[in-house]
């Protein structure tokens, strides 16, 4: 099947709103989403974007029975490593279930994994539910690490009243 892998642009933001939630109903964590395709197009289109993204796009002649074209994407941002220097860190990466196994994910990730080798990042970095067999077992396949076995290493987060308690304690200027 024909696809393209470009950069999304403002106008790609609800498309990637209503992926965003697909996903999220896959991962079995839908209420947890709570941006809107506005804060996409703010935090993602401004000066100093918080992310960048690629859509994944196939022809209409291949659209969904729905009509949709884009129909993949990729959400990443810049992040360091002091061990080792400019990393990406890959947020979301999905297709839609009707358009898997064509290739689309392999195009997504290499996509990513190629912009970061151009801004010169030394790694790629993603994090994957532990009970998602099948998105671990294909990143295993091109050759991804898990940290968690090898290294141990645990991603840990601060949010909500968590980080407001945190964010109160910090030293006044």
């Amino acid at each position: 099947m024909k696809f393209n892998i470009r950069t999304a642009t403002k106008e790609d933001c609800k498309e990637i709103s209503r992926m965003i939630l697909e996903l999220a109903v896959y991962e079995k964590m839908s209420d947890q989403v709570k941006i809107s395709h506005e804060e996409l197009e703010q935090d993602g289109f401004c000066q100093n974007p918080f992310f960048e993204c690629l859509v994944a796009e196939v022809p209409e002649e291949h659209k969904s029975t729905e009509g949709i074209t884009v129909v993949g994407y990729a959400l990443y941002f810049y992040t360091y490593s002091t061990w080792k220097g400019r990393s990406v860190y890959m947020e979301d990466m999905y297709v839609m279930p009707e358009f898997r196994g064509k290739g689309i994910g392999k195009g997504l990730l290499s996509k990513v994994a190629e912009v970061g080798k151009k801004k010169q990042c030394v790694r790629l970095q993603f994090s994957v539910l532990d009970w998602n067999t099948p998105s671990r077992d294909f990143y295993a396949a091109k050759g991804a690490q898990d940290l968690t076995d090898s290294e141990g290493w645990h991603f840990m987060r601060f949010d909500g009243q968590s980080l407001d308690d945190l964010a109160n304690e910090a030293p006044q200027d």
